[in-house]
């Protein structure tokens, strides 16, 4: 009986968990065409793993289907807009671009339509963050791309719909809250006459890891503080968190991913025994005032590319909008000289960016396209493919979806992509933990980064940082920085054929 018990638990938690998607997969912000039963069995045979190595698959040099662009060599390429747009679409592209763009200034300002700055921010725009809409860029390379997450454990019972929710679900776990003074993350700017909330510092430790053939890699380990705190101290109990500026390429079509096919990946409690237990993130929408699955932001944290622009003009800019309407952006009611400053809203556009300028900037940002592949067809490419399925990396990295069939969005309807992610948490071990809890995901947890466009990182950024805080400084570092879920594949990364290893960077940097 004790041997059964386990079991039956694991299919209790398991029927709760599929009752319970049935809320969070609900797709509000999609003009859905459902699928035929037929267009199902061809997405199954079309989106089945390889079996033949010996060349590429059908498609495969389309990673965004028809939205795909030709790959350029500047460092434009991830600026593109998608390849199948139409033509009469280009102009609500290139207006997005423009507040993608737009310098912020404070208020009061003669420039009306740009005031409203901070009072505390971590940039003045959208792209000084996501340079050149690829990633951020590091403070040693004299960028803003990188800023701290705050908040400290939460205590007493679940206060907000989505904290209810979630313990429903998942029972009592640790969970976090904003900082009470210093709210979401750090702001290391600020406007005249109010202060900054301080600086984050970092140091590395470097550590040689040794690989086989003789080979090795240098790993930095970070070491993360706050220097010149603005609003006192932050307390034993601060946990912080970095996030690097994430690349923008191809957010339209991961939006447009079925969160049933994203969801029918999920094994949270590893019923196939693989060692690989995929969880979805769980948020409560602003917009829709509803539970829906997280898709943005290193873990999972918004729903929607609206929503994600919209928690980033109020925290990393301090810009109001109709989902975050405080004219004060993300400060607090303990920073008084922030609150009472002057912001910029309370004009005819009534937030500091309004609906219309938020729905622009979400449609740039949902038609960043995605380069073509390249080399494909090189021997040593279609080798470390191979090795990147045997390995088992695509059991986290899934190579395919085919996104819903919408209305009014042709760039994003019906297209078989290759996001190389399967757009939920994972455990990625101890080296890579930040030790916060955010919603679902606990202080181990992080979502599949996409990998599409990774090869053309440094010919877009200028430097290669990867990973939620840029610590690695080139592919191979990044892959042996997992652990957790990937410890295994890890280790057989470490331990592979040095031909084989440089076979799989080969194909990594052809994405």
């Amino acid at each position: 009986m004790r041997s059964v018990t386990p079991v039956i638990l694991l299919i209790c938690a398991a029927v709760a968990t599929q009752a319970a998607s049935s809320e969070y997969a609900a797709e509000p912000h999609l003009p859905i065409v459902p699928r035929t039963a037929e267009e199902a069995a061809r997405i199954d045979a079309v989106t089945a793993p390889p079996t033949d190595f010996s060349a590429p698959e059908t498609f495969e040099e389309n990673p965004a289907g028809a939205a795909t662009v030709r790959a350029r060599t500047t460092a434009d390429a991830f600026s593109q807009s998608s390849g199948n747009i139409p033509f009469e679409r280009e102009l609500d592209f290139k207006v997005g671009n423009g507040l993608f763009k737009k310098l912020w200034v404070s208020s009061p300002s003669s420039t009306k339509a740009s005031d409203g700055l901070g009072p505390v921010y971590n940039a003045r725009s959208c792209q000084r963050c996501h340079v050149k809409d690829g990633r951020g860029k590091m403070p040693e390379d004299d960028g803003a791309g990188l800023f701290l997450r705050l908040s400290v454990p939460q205590s007493g019972p679940a206060d907000s719909e989505i904290d209810r929710y979630l313990e429903a679900l998942d029972g009592d776990v640790p969970r976090a809250m904003p900082h009470p003074v210093y709210g979401a993350q750090l702001q290391d700017h600020a406007v005249q006459g109010v202060p900054a909330e301080g600086q984050m510092t970092v140091r590395y430790e470097p550590r040689e890891v040794a690989l086989s053939g003789g080979d090795s890699v240098t790993l930095h380990d970070p070491v993360y503080g706050v220097e010149a705190p603005g609003y006192g101290p932050l307390g034993d109990t601060t946990m912080i968190s970095p996030r690097l500026a994430p690349q923008m390429i191809g957010l339209g079509l991961l939006e447009a991913i079925p969160a049933a096919d994203i969801l029918a990946n999920a094994d949270p409690y590893d019923a196939d025994g693989d060692g690989i237990s995929g969880r979805a993130q769980i948020v409560w929408s602003h917009e829709f005032d509803r539970p829906m699955l997280g898709r943005f932001g290193w873990k999972a944290g918004n729903p929607t590319i609206r929503e994600q622009a919209a928690s980033a003009f109020a925290g990393d800019i301090g810009i109001s909008s109709p989902l975050f309407t405080d004219g004060f952006g993300e400060c607090t009611a303990r920073q008084d000289a922030c609150v009472t400053a002057p912001h910029g809203d309370g004009d005819a556009r009534e937030t500091e960016i309004d609906a219309e300028g938020l729905d622009l900037v979400t449609f740039y940002s949902r038609n960043l396209a995605v380069p073509a592949r390249r080399d494909i067809d090189a021997p040593e490419v279609l080798r470390g493919k191979q090795v990147f399925h045997e390995t088992g990396c695509a059991s986290c990295h899934t190579p395919k979806f085919v996104t819903h069939r919408l209305e009014d969005q042709p760039e994003q309807s019906f297209q078989l992509i290759w996001p190389m992610t399967d757009m939920l948490l994972h455990d990625m071990g101890d080296g890579l933990a930040d030790n916060r809890p955010e919603l679902r995901a606990t202080g181990r947890e992080w979502r599949t980064a996409p990998l599409w466009g990774l090869g053309m990182t440094r010919q877009v950024s200028g430097a290669e940082h990867y990973l939620h805080d840029g610590r690695a400084r080139s592919i191979l570092e990044a892959v042996m920085w997992h652990g957790g879920e990937a410890e295994a594949a890890k280790t057989r990364v470490a331990e592979m054929p040095k031909p084989d290893r440089d076979a799989l960077i080969r194909y990594l940097e052809s994405l």
